[in-house]
């Protein structure tokens, strides 16, 4: 057996002397050289990150603003409709109503001008019976008189007759 390995047995102490003094050169051009880089870069990093999620939060408040007014907008609009949909309604309800009303004068009208037209007709008609009703009994008088004042004496005695009913003021 070549190989004894004994857990006890301690590293060499020069090794150790320059393990250490080149960790310790490392970290030290590490330091000088690459650190103020590397934490610039990551500064830089965190900034970006920042500004990203200060870009987004912005964002996501205006997204949120502008659904916001969209919502207002919206809201509005509907109110706007609906009063366009009454005042509609109600200028249609108008005319109806207006409609109604010019039919009902118009139907009042023409049924006093037929009731005026019907009477003037009745009263002209009743005017010509009355005519012809007098006119027939002239004719029937005059026919009797005739025949019943054919004699001068009866004549005579029926205008006396007359002339005594006949009062004077």
């Amino acid at each position: 057996m070549l190989l004894d390995i004994n857990p006890l047995v301690l590293p060499d102490p020069g090794l150790i002397i320059w393990s250490t003094l080149a960790f310790l050169i490392l970290i030290f051009l590490l330091g000088k050289f690459a650190w103020k880089p590397i934490m610039k870069a990551i500064g830089e990093r965190e900034q970006g990150i920042a500004e990203a999620i200060a870009s987004a939060e912005k964002v996501k408040a205006e997204m949120a603003q502008l659904k916001n007014e969209n919502e207002a907008l919206l809201a509005k609009a509907r109110e706007e409709r609906a009063v366009l949909i009454k005042e509609a309604k109600e200028t249609s309800d108008k005319m109806v109503a207006e409609a109604r009303a010019k039919a009902k004068s118009e139907y009042d009208r023409i049924l006093a001008d037929a009731q005026s037209a019907i009477e003037q007709q009745k009263n002209a008609a009743i005017t010509d019976v009355k005519n012809q009703v007098g006119n027939l009994v002239i004719e029937v008088a005059e026919k009797v008189l005739r025949k019943e004042l054919s004699n001068r004496a009866a004549q005579e005695g029926y205008i006396k007759e007359l002339a005594d009913g006949v009062k004077l003021n």
